[in-house]
């Protein structure tokens, strides 16, 4: 088979891989489908695929800074501090390996809302504040994975136009 066909196949893998990476924290996301557009560019260096790969590249870029902004602006206004977020963190490491998948999002809720109580020493606050920040992640996290979407999309519409004129 050519290595541009094969090129292709494997980069349409990896960018499959890197939609539900940004879904799945555990599968690398925003930064798989940009380093996978950039070689599949790269190797197929046609006008097309250099174009495309590059306005899919700034998309994910995109994608995967609204993701920061909105989680970090929200953190911010919820005025959530740095140890709240680590034990977070920390449950999410321990709930990925006690409940695979689930196991990740519980735990991090888990964490961040143990964190506020112990902060606030007021339940129904801690939620309240742990809440609005879950669905800031959950809006960061819809935002990136629309966009690595549409990176993909245009990376097909590179494809087809590649390969067509080709």
């Amino acid at each position: 088979m050519d290595l541009q066909i094969i090129t292709t196949l494997g980069a349409g893998l990896l960018l499959a891989i890197a939609v539900l990476g940004t879904v799945i924290p555990v599968l690398p996301g925003s930064l798989l489908a940009i380093g996978t557009l950039l070689a599949w560019g790269w190797i197929l260096g046609s006008p097309a695929a250099w174009w495309c790969a590059g306005i899919g590249i700034g998309i994910a870029l995109a994608g995967w800074s609204a993701s920061t902004v909105f989680t970090g602006r929200n953190l911010k206004q919820q005025q959530i501090p740095r140890g709240s977020i680590l034990l977070a963190i920390a449950l999410a490491i321990v709930g990925m390996f006690v409940v695979p998948v689930v196991g990740l999002f519980a735990g991090f809720a888990l964490g961040l809302i143990v964190g506020e109580y112990w902060r606030r020493r007021d339940f129904g606050a801690a939620l309240r504040s742990s809440g609005a920040a879950l669905k800031a992640m959950g809006l960061g996290v819809l935002v990136e994975f629309g966009c690595a979407a549409l990176a993909s999309s245009v990376w097909m519409i590179g494809v087809i136009v590649h390969f067509y004129t080709r």
